[in-house]
């Protein structure tokens, strides 16, 4: 097992850092937040316990962030998913749950629906689909509306970064392309959300709203009311952890059902029952018994 910093470069040869623990499937797949990156501690604790467990864990530093290749400014929605995809295609295998911390639970959607075939579990943190046309945009004053109007963008002051960082008119124009939340979301998978009830960045609504948007019907809301937006108490991080155990164990037992799936399709062809060809396996398992 390892866990030293990588590069993967994409195609337009820009690179995106991530670390890798190499261990047993399925494969947790870190999605940081908005303007942060993958050395917090929650994506170091579920680094940690799949070490400790001898887990398969991934995760990364998307455009513009971290350690990773890019420009902040020119970050997207659209191009913080590929940045997702790219390291689920290339980098991992197999099965996933991926875990989705605000911004991150936005783009562990967009990844899930376009991956279904592997992604097969997800726990969310303050997850904050469409947070840019429903959470961002309708706080901007009327001072930062009209930097981005006139200049392209506005800087928003952090306690965390002298200076702040950019706001753009791209970024808010792109993310709109993006929702999710005007009906169902088609995710049919075993989904676990963690909330602060005192989260001033995600209200507990919209969190509620994605949860109830789901199709999936194994999704479990967890409010913490005293919880804030970082959930990076023992306490919270002690629920993370068991969330993901949970996704883990969830998917396990799926493959032991595809296993047996996978034996009883074969004795049916032995026995000439094509009847039992609907139990054949998806394309990854067989290679993963191969």
């Amino acid at each position: 097992m390892t866990d030293s910093v990588e590069y993967h470069a994409r195609d337009d040869n820009f690179r995106l850092a991530y670390h890798k623990v190499i261990g047993n499937g399925p494969t947790v797949v870190w999605l940081g937040g908005f303007h942060s990156d993958m050395t917090g501690t929650k994506a170091q604790v579920l680094a940690d316990q799949a070490q400790a467990t001898g887990g398969g864990f991934v995760r990364f530093d998307y455009f513009g962030h971290g350690a990773s290749d890019g420009d902040f400014a020119e970050g997207t929605i659209s191009r913080w998913r590929e940045d997702a995809l790219s390291v689920i295609d290339d980098l991992t295998k197999g099965p996933l749950v991926l875990v989705g911390s605000s911004m991150g639970g936005w783009i562990a959607c967009l990844a899930a629906i376009a991956r279904p075939e592997r992604v097969k579990a997800m726990v969310l943190i303050a997850p904050a689909p469409d947070f840019t046309e429903k959470l961002m945009e309708p706080e901007l004053s009327a001072e930062a509306k009209t930097a981005i109007a006139r200049d392209g963008f506005w800087t928003r002051p952090s306690d965390y970064e002298d200076g702040g960082y950019p706001i753009t008119r791209e970024l808010l124009e792109d993310g709109a392309r993006w929702s999710i939340l005007q009906g169902a979301v088609p995710i049919d998978v075993p989904v676990r959300v963690l909330q602060g009830g005192a989260d001033p960045d995600v209200p507990w609504t919209h969190a509620l709203e994605l949860a109830n948007s789901l199709t999936s019907s194994d999704v479990v809301f967890t409010l913490i009311k005293d919880g804030d937006h970082r959930l990076s108490r023992p306490q919270d991080l002690e629920r993370l952890v068991a969330a993901v155990a949970e996704a883990r164990s969830r998917v396990a037992t799926e493959g032991e059902g595809d296993l047996v799936s996978r034996r009883l399709a074969r004795a049916a062809r032995i026995r000439g029952a094509p009847n039992l060809e609907a139990l054949a396996p998806a394309p990854w398992a067989s290679a993963e018994e191969e």
